[in-house]
Parts: structure tokens; sequence; C-alpha cells
């Protein structure tokens, strides 16, 4: 008999209602393959574009209902899910005009010419098709934006796939409500329900990244669930891209001169970001490298005096509490930490924020300290106290790939485009996806040049799965060679039929 799957209350622990049950291999294969059947009804950009934008708007109508029932599973409150529900509702409002605009079809045609090379070119025209059905696995801590309605699904269906979601088990009856509000916008539009499929349980996640049917799958959570789920990816017979955030430290930098400058906002802005929605964001930065000395002192008394005022607050679930807990408690044994403000346990459900000092030498100088490189989900981050830039550059050259790194410089500093800043700079480029100055990472905007990605384990590929590039992950080229008018695509037709931007023999139109 199939588990069933249960609403639970993060404040108290308890089960509120059972939603559903946990889906059965021959349910996955189900859900997969009806996805697969209907693909071609995702073939009109235009029904494309429409149904997006009504998902959109049924998801603002249901909007009290929805963060309701995100707020009972996951505790994060209503001001916080009110603006994740509106960046949901943008994502699948921006994805509808990138269908409508067409460039994300990367239409390229070169004409015949004889003369051009060692080899006569033929006529080639090229664009991008949808790769079929793309299994998308939702985030804990964004029950919206990265989860049913989130931005996989929606890039996804934009690139005409269709989309099987596993639902996290720490928000089903969130999942169910969004599935059905995704199901009625299809259906306003003439397009079957299954264009999206709802499953839920542990298995059934490994079920859908194994089925021959799945063409691609996008993932965000923990480096293990993630790097097993790539794996089983890339074990089929047939492997499939998969597209994975799986973690990030997101490396803070403050100079000596920024410190000197502004340590006490520095040091305020920087507990705002670490206990943003309890710590629980994907960008929250986890490791500080601040200078040693009198402006670093400040810095720190500054941060000791703002997380020591945050309220505390409840995670995700229980598993998540115990993960934070025992790894606070793990950093803090190691030799030479120190705990200014000690985060960890509060009350029978909360958690308090707090943060830990090292000598940044004892993280450049070998492996004792590795733990405190890794990311610890929650409102802690660790500062390390520098010397000298010989020691931040020893410390950034042992991190693995992240999300973010961001640097705080001193006006000076940042006004010059050679010396110290410039070298800096070099040295966070190859870390990171998203590179900030003066800034603090929480908070990624939606839009057209937005980055969110990184070197492995902060993703397993090159792409991001926020901004309107991030279509192009279910996506592949086809080229048409000496192909009849007749028979080409109407995007590749030599007049143009529906108007598109393209490049032609080099040059661009439209």
């Amino acid at each position: 008999m199939a588990a069933p799957v249960w609403s639970v209350d993060p404040r108290t622990g308890k089960q509120r209602e059972q939603v559903a049950t946990e889906a059965t291999a021959e349910e996955v294969d189900r859900a997969v393959r009806d996805a697969h059947a209907v693909r071609g009804a995702l073939a009109d950009r235009t029904v494309r574009a429409a149904f997006l934008r009504t998902a959109a708007d049924l998801l603002d109508e249901a909007g009290e209902h929805v963060i309701e029932a995100a707020d009972a599973e996951t505790a994060l409150g209503p001001g916080r899910l009110t603006g994740e529900l509106a960046r949901t509702t943008y994502q699948l409002r921006s994805f509808a005009d990138t269908v409508d605009e067409g460039a994300f079809l990367d239409i390229l045609i070169d004409h015949p010419d004889p003369d051009a090379g060692p080899v006569p070119r033929p006529d080639l025209r090229r664009y991008k098709v949808p790769l079929g059905v793309v299994a998308v696995y939702s985030a804990s801590n964004f029950p919206l934006a990265f989860s049913v309605p989130g931005g996989d699904t929606a890039s996804a269906l934009a690139a005409g796939c269709p989309v099987v979601v596993k639902a996290h088990p720490d928000h089903p009856a969130t999942s169910e409500l969004c599935a059905c509000l995704l199901r009625r916008a299809a259906a306003r539009h003439g397009l079957p329900e299954a264009v999206v499929g709802l499953v839920h349980g542990f298995d059934a996640g490994l079920e859908l990244v194994r089925h021959p049917l799945v063409a691609a799958a996008g993932f965000t959570g923990s480096v293990r669930g993630g790097r097993a789920l790539f794996d089983a990816a890339a074990a089929r017979p047939a492997p499939i891209p998969f597209h994975g955030e799986l973690g990030s430290l997101n490396p803070v930098v403050v100079t000596e001169a920024a410190a000197s400058e502004r340590a006490e906002r520095i040091g305020t802005g920087l507990a705002g970001s670490v206990t943003l929605g309890v710590g629980q964001f994907c960008v929250k930065p986890g490791l500080v490298l601040a200078p040693t000395g009198e402006a670093g002192d400040r810095l720190l008394k500054s941060l000791t005096e703002a997380v020591s005022d945050t309220a505390e607050g409840v995670l995700l679930d229980p598993r998540m509490r115990e993960a934070f807990v025992a790894g606070v408690r793990a950093r803090a044994a190691l030799t030479g930490v120190q705990s200014p403000v000690t985060p960890g346990e509060s009350g029978e459900t909360a958690v308090s924020a707090g943060f830990l000092t090292v000598p940044a030498a004892r993280l450049a100088d070998g492996e004792d300290h590795d733990l405190l490189l890794e990311e610890c989900f929650g409102p802690v981050t660790v500062v390390a106290r520098y010397a000298d830039e010989a020691e931040v550059s020893a410390v950034l050259g042992r991190l693995p790939g992240n999300l973010t790194a961001t640097v705080h410089l001193g006006a000076q500093e940042a006004a010059q485009s050679e010396g110290p800043a410039a070298r800096l700079l070099a040295e966070l480029i190859p870390l990171a996806g998203r590179v900030l100055v003066n800034g603090w990472p929480t908070g990624v905007a939606v839009a057209p040049a937005q980055h969110h990605g990184g070197p492995y384990p902060a993703t397993t590929s090159a792409s991001t799965s926020v901004g309107g590039t991030a279509i192009e992950r279910w996506l592949r080229p086809v080229v048409f060679q000496s192909t009849p008018e007749a028979l080409l695509p109407p995007e590749l037709r030599e007049d143009n039929p529906l108007r598109l931007p393209r490049r032609v023999d080099g040059r661009r139109e439209n």
C-alpha cells in the first residue's frame, strides 16, 4: 500500500492533513508517458505564452490561499511568501514575453556559397527545438519560486517541454494547490492537463530521473541528494542533462579600506543577509574574510549587535534543524574557533542566529578546518580574520565552486582599474557565477542578464536557473541542410512568416 504524504506544521512538528500518497513506479511511469504523449500540444508558441500568463493570473487570484498554504507548511511568514509569489508570477510572465519575442530559438541561416572556404557551403538553417519531458525537483526553501510553479517549470514550459514535478515533502499541500492552478490554466487554452504532472515520494524521484522518456532534469537542493540524482541521470543507458543547484558557501571578502570606511554598515548588512529567511537562502554568505585590527574589530562589534537583536526563527523541518544544530556544534569545536554569538537551538522548534570566528591562517594551512569551508544551512556564518592579502588568496584558493562571491571595497579601491581590487576580482571570477561589489548576495533579481549558477558543487552545469537564458537548458539545436522550402519549419523559411529575430549570412535581422 502506498505511503501517505502528510502536510506538517514546522512550528509545532505536528501533522496537519494527508494530502496525497507517495507515487508508485507505475504511477510515475503513467505521469511521464502522459506528459510525453501530449508534448506536441505545446508546439504553438502563442498558446504557450498565453498559458504562462494565465497561470500567473490564476496564482495571483488565489494568492491569499496559496500564501496561507505555504506558510502553514514552511513557517516562512506571509511577508516573505507574498514577495515570493510576486517573483513567481513575474517569472511566468517574463518567460511568456521570451516566448513571444522568439530570440531563444537562436535562428541562424547561411545561404549557399561555393566560395565560402576550402569546402563549398550548402544551405544551412539552424534553430532550437524542445528536448521533451523535463523532470523538476522542487526546493525546500522556495515553495513557490523554485517549486511546482517556479523557474524550472516556467522555463521548461516556455521551451515547449511538458514537466513532471517531484513535490518536496516539506510543502505537499502547496504543491498540489499550485499544480491544480497550472493545470486549470492549461485547460483554459485547450492544452491537456498532462503538460504538468506531479508526483510525491523519495522513490518517485529516483524513478523519475531514470525513466527513459524523461529528457532532462532540473534540481535545487542538497549536495547529497542532487549528486545522487545527477549520478543516476549519467548512469542511464541514454544519459540526460541534469541541471542541479547543490550547495554554495558564497564567500565575502571585506578589504581593509572598506572596513575602515564603513565597518558598522558592513556588519549590519552582513547580519541582515545571513539571517534573512532564517538563513535558508542558497546565496546566504557562509564565509566572510574580514581584516584583523581595529577596523575589523568594529565590523565584528556591529555584526554582534545586529545578530543578537535578530529574533529566533523556525527552520523548514526538524531534519534541517537537527543538521543545523549538529553542524554548528561540530564547527564550534574546532581549534581556534570562537562563538561571539552562539547559534543553535531555541525552545522546542526554533533556532537562534549567530556566527563563528577563526583565524584565516587556519583555513589556509591545511585540511583540519575544511568543515568551515562547507555550507551550513541556517542562520550562521563564519568570519575568518586575515592579516594580509596573501592569507585572503590562500583561503580563496581552497574554496569549491559557488553561486556568488562578494567583495566590499573602499571608495578609492573601487575607482582604480588596476591594483589590489582588480586582482581580487580576478581571483573571485573562477569561484562563482555572480560576482558582487559592495552588496549582498541574498536577493536574486529575475532579469535577462541574471546568472544563478556556478562551478561545481554550486551547480552541475554551466547554465542558470534564473533569468531569461534559463530556457536554454531545455532546448537542443537542429540544422536543416539543403532542405526544400516547402519542407522547412515556418521558423526557418526564407520569407520569415513568423517575423522572428534571426541572423542571416552573419547579419542580424529584426
